[in-house]
């Protein structure tokens, strides 16, 4: 197993920055699309789609302020890497429908600022996203507490079929908006330009890969700050839908489509977090039932300190054991042995 890798600071600074911009700008996005306006920085024909990308970013804001907490790569990188797919995605969509910008189009004041300062904003965003990526894999293995491990809570063998749908189907969907946007476009049960579509399959894309992800790491506790967004993604994703009711739908393949990979990313997360205190109970008693240490601490079983303290100190080979610590000194031999 490969040794794990320290967190880069960068990542730590990039999740928070990111956070703050997409929770300010994800709740404008949500809260007039919620009005009935449709206030995105390219111009859209509902008010649903620029809703649907500004629910995904503010969802997603509260698990990029816990990054910090985590000390190794490999228990961020569930959530890491769908946020750089989201940032270079969506620089790349703006820039290639440049057209459709408020900007560009004439829009009112306020939005034509706003389609400027989004597309100078990810630009930065996504430089440096690639950045810290490149940075923290060039960054050496090992280092304090970076040792192998071995997956701590993996996850249980009747979730991982419905992981994998729900990955494969938002992957799929994604990747087909972004490469043919005018086909699948047409697809989805709500009007979208080619711009919006673009946009929300780079969402898509990223919770594809998340979910995928999370299948591939087979370790709950790996997956922590991804688990956080999910469900939240998920239930904005849900409101945003159920105000727009009447403009989708639902009664066809697709919007049926929509239902369920909604509802299957709702109960990714929330079986995952159930799942996930599971493990946290079972390893805390775990570390409570194990052999303490000569400070009282309790130990987990398969740490090193914990398999010495098991087998007593190695000696060295043919040499006797140190006497303990409470033993008395050796006794003289009686007069009577010397007489024998």
């Amino acid at each position: 197993m490969a040794v794990q890798k320290e967190l880069s600071p960068g990542i730590v600074v990039l999740s928070a920055v990111v956070g703050g911009i997409s929770l300010a700008t994800g709740t404008l996005l949500t809260v007039t699309s919620l009005f009935g306006y449709a206030a995105g920085p390219w111009v859209s024909p509902e008010a649903l789609s620029p809703g649907l990308v500004g629910a995904a970013m503010a969802g997603v804001a509260p698990a990029l302020f816990t990054i910090g907490r985590a000390r190794l790569w490999e228990d961020v990188r569930s959530l890491v890497l769908p946020l750089v797919i989201v940032l270079a995605g969506l620089f790349a969509v703006s820039l290639l429908n440049g057209g459709s910008l408020q900007a560009a189009e004439g829009g009112p004041l306020f939005l034509a600022l706003f389609s400027l300062g989004w597309v100078a904003t990810l630009g930065l965003l996504a430089l440096g996203a690639v950045g810290c990526l490149v940075a923290q894999y060039r960054r050496p293995a090992g280092g304090a507490g970076a040792a192998p491990r071995h997956p701590v809570a993996p996850l249980p063998g009747w979730s991982k079929p419905p992981l994998a749908v729900v990955g494969s189907g938002w992957l799929g969907i994604g990747a087909g908006l972004l490469a043919f946007p005018d086909f699948w476009g047409a697809l989805l049960p709500w009007t979208v330009n080619r711009a919006d579509a673009q946009g929300l399959g780079v969402w898509a894309l990223a919770l594809g890969v998340g979910v995928l992800g999370a299948l591939a790491e087979d370790d709950l506790t790996r997956i922590r700050p991804a688990l956080r967004a999910v469900p939240l993604i998920a239930l904005a994703a849900a409101v945003v839908l159920a105000v727009h009711h009447r403009s989708v739908d639902w009664t066809s393949g697709p919007g049926a489509s929509l239902l369920a990979l909604v509802t299957g990313l709702f109960t990714t997360g929330a079986s995952g977090h159930w799942l996930l205190s599971r493990a946290d109970r079972r390893i805390a008693a775990a570390r409570e039932a194990g052999p303490a240490t000569p400070a009282g601490s309790a130990v987990a079983p398969d740490t090193p300190a914990a398999s010495e303290s098991e087998a007593g100190p190695a000696t060295p080979a043919g040499s006797a054991p140190e006497a303990p610590l409470a033993a008395g000194p050796a006794a003289r031999p009686s007069p009577a042995d010397d007489d024998v």
